[in-house]
C-alpha cells in the first residue's frame, strides 16, 4: 500500500481536495462556453473572454474544492466516515488533515473563490455577487442539512447544471438562451448520476446513520432505475440543444455517451460494496465525455 502523507503537508492538502472530482466542476463551465462560442462567433467574433472563461473555471474549481473539505470535514465530525466505510478514503477520518486544520483550510478555500469570483461582478452585473454568496452558502447546506434530507440532487440540477452552465453563458454573452437552459439540465442530471452512484454504495451505511438520501427512499432497484433514465434523458437533452442551434446531424454523436451509460449501468446492476468506487470513476468520465461531446459540437 501506498505510504500515506504526514498530517497536514501538501499531498494530504492535494488528496482532501479530491483533484478527480474537478471533470465535475469543469463540465458545465465547458458547456455553458462552448454554447456562447458559437453565439458568438468563435474567433471571428469579437464578444468571447477568455479573461471571463478562465475566471468562470477557476471559481468552479475552488467551489468543487471547497465543496469536498466542508463534506470530508462535517462528515468526520457527524461520525459518517466510519471503519466501515466503502468510499475512498477521507482526508480527517485517516489523519491526514487534523480538524482545525480542515476548518481553516475550508476559510481560505472559501474566501479565495469569493476574490476569484468577485471580477464577474464587473462583467454580468452585482446579481453575480449573490449567485456566488448562494453557491458558497449552499455549499455548506448541502453537507449540513440538504443530503441528510433527500435534496441534494436537487442541489446538484441547480449547482452543477442550472447555475454554472446558464451563468457562464450569460457572462460571455450577456444573454440569456432557452437552448442553454435545456443544456444545462442535461448537465445537472448527468452529474446527479455520480450522486445516485454514491449514497446507492452507502446506502445501509446512510440509513443506519440516519442519512435519508434519494437512493436510501427509492432502494436498490429504484435507484438503478433512475440512474437508466436519467443518463438516457441528459443525452437526450443535449442532442436536443445542440440541435436547435445547428442541425440535426450535430445531435448523433450524443449516441455515444448514451451507450456509454447504459454501459455503466448494466454494471451497476450486477455490482456491490468497494467495486462501485470504478463506476463513480465511469460515470465521472462519462459526464466529461457529455460536455466534450458539445463543445465538439459547439466548436466544429
Amino acid at each position: 500500500m501506498e505510504k500515506p502523507p504526514v498530517t497536514n503537508s501538501m499531498r494530504a492538502w492535494v488528496l482532501a481536495a479530491r483533484p478527480k472530482t474537478l471533470s465535475g466542476a469543469a463540465a458545465p463551465v465547458l458547456m455553458g462556453a462552448a454554447a456562447a462560442w458559437h453565439d458568438t462567433g468563435g474567433f471571428a467574433g469579437e464578444e468571447f473572454s477568455f479573461t471571463v472563461f478562465l475566471l468562470c473555471m477557476a471559481f468552479a474549481f475552488l467551489m468543487q474544492i471547497d465543496a469536498n473539505l466542508i463534506n470530508d470535514y462535517f462528515d468526520f465530525r457527524n461520525g459518517n466516515d466510519s471503519e466501515g466505510r466503502l468510499g475512498p478514503e477521507r482526508a480527517c477520518t485517516e489523519g491526514w488533515i487534523t480538524p482545525d486544520a480542515m476548518k481553516r483550510g475550508i476559510a481560505v478555500v472559501s474566501v479565495a473563490a469569493c476574490l476569484t469570483g468577485l471580477p464577474l461582478a464587473f462583467v454580468g452585473g452585482w446579481g453575480m455577487v449573490a449567485v456566488g454568496a448562494a453557491c458558497v452558502l449552499f455549499c455548506f447546506l448541502y453537507t449540513t442539512f440538504f443530503s441528510y434530507r433527500g435534496m441534494g440532487d436537487i442541489l446538484v440540477l441547480v449547482f452543477f447544471g442550472l447555475v454554472p452552465v446558464s451563468f457562464t453563458y450569460f457572462l460571455l454573452t450577456g444573454e440569456y438562451s432557452s437552448r442553454v437552459f435545456i443544456a444545462s439540465l442535461a448537465c445537472g442530471i448527468a452529474t446527479d448520476c455520480l450522486l445516485l452512484v454514491n449514497n446507492y454504495r452507502d446506502m445501509d451505511q446512510d440509513r443506519a446513520n440516519g442519512k435519508i438520501t434519494l437512493a436510501v427512499h427509492l432502494d436498490r432497484k429504484g435507484t438503478i432505475v433512475l440512474y437508466i433514465m436519467f443518463g438516457i434523458l441528459a443525452g437526450l437533452l443535449a442532442a436536443i440543444s445542440v440541435a436547435a442551434a445547428m442541425t440535426p446531424w450535430h445531435a448523433f454523436p450524443f449516441a455515444v455517451y448514451i451507450l456509454l451509460h447504459i454501459s455503466t449501468s448494466l454494471k451497476l446492476c450486477h455490482t456491490v460494496g468497494r467495486a462501485l468506487n470504478a463506476l463513480l470513476g465511469e460515470t465521472s468520465r462519462n459526464i466529461l465525455i457529455l460536455s466534450l461531446l458539445f463543445v465538439a459540437a459547439s466548436l466544429f
